[in-house]
């Protein structure tokens, strides 16, 4: 069983900056590809951002690339979002899951375990 745990949400305003963590535990976590989502209220989930394991290969939906950074720290299991330059549409449920796969894939599917989220609201 694979739990993973965000934390780091709140409210900013807008052109402030939030540093999202996730703390992964399981047998699973060590080799897997991690990702983070948002969803925003009436609207679908949506990818942010991904990471690979062995090489740091990351990838972004063109809505925050030059604004969010991901990284992780493997020896602590945790997964980071820096989230600069914040917008109102930012606003949104935050969530990172574990890739079934060290390749970090765009699409929901390719994820089988998620945490429980984080709240991230941009106020103008």
């Amino acid at each position: 069983q694979v739990q993973l745990v965000e934390s780091g949400g709140g409210l900013v305003q807008a052109g402030g900056s939030l540093r999202l963590s996730c703390a992964a535990s399981g047998r699973t976590f060590s080799t897997n590809a991690m990702g983070w989502f948002r969803q925003a209220p009436g609207k679908e989930r949506d990818f942010v951002a991904a990471i690979s394991y062995t090489y740091g290969i990351t990838t972004y939906t063109e809505f925050v690339k030059g604004r969010f950074t991901i990284s992780r720290d493997n020896a602590k299991n945790t997964v980071y979002l820096q989230m600069n330059s914040l917008k109102p549409e930012d606003t949104a449920i935050y969530y990172c899951a574990t890739n079934k796969s060290p390749i970090p894939g765009r699409l929901s599917d390719e994820y089988d375990y998620w945490g429980q989220g984080t709240q991230v609201t941009v106020s103008s």
